[in-house]
């Protein structure tokens, strides 16, 4: 059977095999610990505490907002006391604002986002109820889910695809919870299609799925819904890809995004949550993380309350089996190298991987031998190695001339390198150096504009 895919990619090691089979467990302390909130958890504007010190919380009371409309609100996943409101390292090495609460162990709900409602929600109050559960992409990139789910009215909605693909080696969280969950799923993507009647609903799945290909196809009912299977190939999950091998629509170039050609893309948790935020009133204050790789004891996939430290999840996998060499949040392709596992799980955790040095081996970065293995394995079909010369040479224009802002960082390029070079680290600086040169050039225009007005 010839199944959807794309051009380009690659095909590494799965690594799945140590949790794929796993049953979801719940990890939620009874007793009293220290629980971190980062204010900033998503693609947007940071929030602003509700909170301050000495506050008395509850499990799924809102700590944390803005007005902003690309942002999403931060709820507490326990109840207890604010200890504090202040700097913490987060997952990814940075010292960021954030609220800190000690738990007292007991859980005890505030009021549903239903209860405030006063009503059984219609269609057109899902948006701004997905809002104010503090939903976002559970992918990893974080995308308030409210903004995808409120496109221009000049661009309508064709498409609805959950992104269930789950490409990233090592990762079986999603895999586990359309096993385990499939009807909360489709129902998530059902309402979605109730906010656009006219758009069909296509769950997406590797096909080194298929007990949850299986088990989602049996229970679905809902006749704009289809399970589709897809070629397993890295990185099939990245949206473009998707909505490619989906609809054999091309999303143009940057600043394009997938409503241009009539799509929305969902994660997998993204649309269950979706369902429990409807149906129920639920924030989001939880999430699924696989806890994987050859240096954990003992490899599961957690269901964890957000906030709650890393190490936690790692004792409560049997702690480490070998000495890691490298600690990873999310998977080994996309993933961010951790400094510290004393930090707390946030919404865009998707995995802790934990590598032995055998593992986690890289060889030495050698000359670039003009082989064109990183060409073939782009799927933006990006000249990587022209771009890595041009960050190397600091010559940004050419970086951003050969479409470089383009690149999404997925990996493919180093992964295929037989030299070893640096291409995904080459375009991540040089994606940052552009898009800090913009904002630059942007506040001197303001700037000019300002001082312009005021002479006159």
């Amino acid at each position: 059977m010839n199944l959807p895919t794309f051009l380009g990619g690659v095909h590494p090691p799965e690594g799945k095999a140590l949790t794929e089979h796993k049953a979801i467990e719940i990890l939620r302390p009874q007793t009293p610990c220290e629980f971190v909130y980062p204010l900033s958890q998503h693609i947007g504007a940071p929030c602003s505490p509700l909170v301050k010190k000495g506050d008395s919380v509850l499990a799924g009371q809102k700590i944390a907002d803005t007005e902003a409309f690309v942002s999403a609100p931060i709820f507490s996943a326990v109840s207890g006391t604010v200890k504090d409101v202040a700097p913490r390292m987060t997952v990814a090495g940075s010292i960021e604002p954030c609220i800190i609460i000690e738990s007292d162990g007991k859980y005890t709900p505030a009021p549903s986002l239903l209860d405030e409602l006063g009503h059984k929600p219609e269609p057109s109050e899902y948006v701004k109820l997905i809002r104010s559960a503090g939903i976002v992409g559970l992918g990893g990139a974080c995308f308030p889910t409210h903004v995808k789910l409120s496109p221009p009215k000049d661009k309508p909605i064709h498409w609805v695809i959950v992104n269930a693909a789950e490409c990233e080696p090592y990762l079986s969280c999603d895999n586990r919870l359309m096993i385990e969950s499939p009807d909360e799923i489709i129902r998530g993507l059902g309402y979605v299609l109730e906010i656009f009647p006219d758009a069909k609903g296509v769950i997406a799945v590797e096909n080194n799925k298929p007990e949850a290909i299986a088990t989602l196809t049996e229970r679905n009912k809902n006749s704009k819904i289809t399970v589709m299977p897809h070629k397993v190939k890295y990185p099939q999950g990245a949206e473009k890809m998707l909505i490619w091998s989906v609809t054999g629509q091309e999303v143009p170039l940057v600043p394009a995004l997938p409503a241009d050609v009539g799509c929305i893309v969902l994660n997998t948790r993204t649309t269950w949550q979706i369902c429990k935020a409807i149906e129920e009133g639920s924030p989001l204050t939880e999430r699924v993380i696989s806890v994987t790789g050859d240096a954990v004891n003992e490899p599961k996939n957690l269901q964890v309350p957000l906030g709650l430290c890393v190490k936690e999840l790692v004792n409560a996998c049997g702690g480490f089996s070998d000495e890691p060499v490298k600690i990873i949040a999310g998977g080994p392709m996309m993933g961010l190298a951790m400094r510290s596992i004393d930090v707390p799980v946030v919404k865009g955790t998707s995995g802790i991987l934990a590598l032995t040095k055998k593992t986690a081996y890289t060889a030495e970065e050698s000359s670039c031998i003009r082989c064109g293995k990183c060409i073939e394995g782009c799927p933006m079909h990006l000249n990587p190695t022209l771009l890595d010369h041009a960050v190397r040479r600091r010559d940004y224009g050419t970086f951003e001339a050969n479409n470089g802002m383009n690149c999404i960082e997925c990996g493919c390029c180093s992964y295929n390198c037989p030299a070893s070079r640096y291409l995904t680290q080459s375009c991540k600086e040089g994606k940052v150096s552009v898009a800090a040169a913009r904002r630059k050039a942007a506040a001197e225009a303001k700037k000019k504009a300002e001082q312009k007005a005021e002479a006159k």
